[in-house]
């Protein structure tokens, strides 16, 4: 019988609320469900969210009856805003959390690389912002709770998923006992540890380092901005590698590596802590400052990902489908891209607006992202902890030429998390003028986002379906573009025009933005009236044309929308 814990976890800053299970005596018999989600954590609680926003219920099971302890995910980046921003969350992020584009590396003292993260007047979010995963989780939760169409229920642990043909037999233990639950769809979201995949007997692919950090979370007031720091080879620590970020609330974060052989256990007794984070605070100038220990927990870097997201009837997203290491601030944020993913194309699949194909599609997209990041985020770890001798000769010739050679530092560069681009998606058209633009977000690219005014930006605009952005000065949209339009919607098709271009409002169009100042066609590579781009509903390009025709139209949503109305 699953009995989680009903003490709040202890933090000085942040009050964990412990919500009461729902247990199956309370609840009438269920029936089958649509879609059944293990794990409320971040990837958990926006794929619910973002199935909901496409109309699709879901029931969300979580093991534990409170927010995950300590801080974990700190760090999110402006395509995580934006993502966020179309689940109802991201007002508060901004308001509760601190942005920053800077990053710094140190050598021996010296500052030896500053990262620059680009901004512009067209971006909404900055591209970092820090804020505890505590809130993020909370704020989610709100969300998740205030829609009538998520079923969130605490204290249920999936225990097993039995694969029937056609849906999903989901064992669930409560404080109570356990009940089953039939779903159409079960979706993976318990985790790194995630007890579905191993039940399934699933392997992952890729590489783990022997390399511990701990993390350690502490309140203290230092007079320091919000930029990532990292020290390499401090004297304190030879050969090693310490970060350290600003957090709301007065807490920082400080992550620093172990000397090889040195356990878990050791590293976390209150003496080695201390030992060792007051060192650090001498080292950058503020020997003796009094601080107080929040949450602390030592992680190893992994580089594994499964080879295919979906298995029969059970999807897997975030932790349970793969392992990253947070260099580059890479695990909450490429979990919120697969759930947007996993969300928009299993909703459409199961509205009958695609066929197995989009499922297949979801996966290959989100395994080709995480070996992408797999490849960049090694050589990111290879150069914080090098694996081996030969590593560790290149990575110290890098940290000693750099105290006087400028040509090497860039090679400090952490490769910052970043969206992935579906360069070579199924859903992408292959009749279109892709080829033909010299600018602009190209084949499987995210939105570029244009400043419409003092808090109104293009992104706040987009969202729920497809969107065509249709460059024109004329009053109505051509006929023949508006009757594949129509037919599309009748199918079902969440299709929306949006007009740029016009000075008045377009008929046929649902939306109109006059551009006066150009930004439109600037951030799309637009020189003349007719271009046009589609996004999908996760706002990725899936055709862009220099001139759109009415067949050129339909033949991009027959790809991006594979064998619609196929039996399943």
């Amino acid at each position: 019988m699953h009995q989680p814990t009903t003490e709040p976890r202890p933090s000085i800053y942040y009050d964990y609320k412990v919500y009461q299970p729902w247990l199956p005596s309370v609840h009438p018999l269920q029936g089958r469900k649509t879609v059944v989600i293990a794990g409320a954590g971040p990837a958990g609680m926006v794929a619910a969210l973002e199935l909901a926003r496409h109309g699709v219920a879901c029931v969300l099971l979580e093991a534990e009856l409170q927010v995950s302890q300590g801080s974990r995910a700190i760090v999110f980046t402006r395509r995580s805003m934006e993502i966020l921003q179309q689940v109802g969350v991201a007002d508060r992020i901004t308001q509760n959390g601190l942005p920053w584009r800077f990053g710094n590396s140190h050598y021996r003292s010296q500052q030896v690389f500053r990262m620059e993260a680009p901004h512009s007047p067209d971006d909404r979010f900055y591209p970092m912002i820090n804020i505890q995963q505590q809130f993020v989780e909370e704020y989610l939760l709100d969300a998740c709770m205030d829609n009538p169409l998520i079923d969130v229920r605490w204290g249920n642990r999936v225990t097993a998923i039995e694969q029937m043909q056609g849906y999903a037999r989901v064992e669930i233990d409560t404080p109570e006992g356990p009940y089953t639950l039939e779903a159409d769809w079960a979706v993976a979201a318990d985790g790194a540890r995630s007890g579905i995949r191993s039940a399934m007997g699933l392997k992952m692919e890729g590489a783990s380092y022997e390399a511990f950090f701990v993390i350690a979370d502490i309140r203290i007031d230092l007079p320091l901005p919000t930029e990532r720091l990292a020290y390499f080879d401090p004297d304190w620590n030879p050969g090693n590698t310490i970060l350290m970020h600003r957090e709301p609330l007065g807490i920082w974060r400080v992550d620093y590596q172990l000397p090889p052989g040195e356990t878990s256990e050791e590293a976390l007794k209150p003496e080695s802590l201390k030992k060792r984070i007051d060192a650090q605070l001498a080292m950058i100038g503020h020997e003796g400052k009094s601080w107080e220990m929040d949450w602390c927990s030592v992680y190893s870097a992994r580089n594994l990902t499964l080879p295919d997201y979906v298995h029969g009837n059970v999807l897997f997203t975030g932790d349970a489908a793969h392992m990253l290491p947070i260099f580059g601030v890479r695990g909450a944020n490429t979990g919120f891209q697969d759930a947007q993913s996993l969300g928009w194309h299993l909703a459409f699949f199961i509205k009958g607006l695609g066929c197995k194909k989009l499922l297949g599609n979801y996966s290959a997209e989100r395994v080709g992202a995480a070996r992408e990041i797999i490849d960049e985020a090694g050589k990111s770890t290879r150069f914080m902890a090098p694996p081996t001798k030969g590593f560790r000769q290149l990575r110290d010739a890098v940290l000693s030429l750099s105290l006087t050679e400028e040509f090497v530092r860039p090679l400090y560069h952490w490769r910052t998390s970043r969206p992935h681009e579906y360069t070579n998606s199924m859903l992408n058209s292959v009749g279109d003028d892709d080829a033909l633009f010299t600018s602009g977000p190209a084949h499987g690219a995210p939105p570029r986002n244009v400043r419409l005014g003092a808090d109104d930006y293009l992104l706040d605009h987009l969202g729920g379906g497809f969107e065509l952005l249709y460059f024109t000065a004329l009053t109505a949209i051509p006929e023949a573009l508006h009757n594949v339009i129509a037919a599309t919607r009748v199918k079902g098709v969440p299709l929306r025009v949006i007009v740029v271009g016009a000075t008045q409002p377009v008929t046929g169009a649902d939306k109109t933005f006059a551009d006066t100042e150009g930004r439109f066609r600037e951030q799309y590579g637009v020189q003349a009236h007719g271009a046009a781009y589609l996004l999908r509903p996760d706002q990725h390009v899936c055709a862009r044309w220099l001139t759109l025709d009415a067949s050129r139209l339909q033949a991009a949503l027959n790809v991006a929308l594979p064998n619609q109305g196929e039996v399943k």
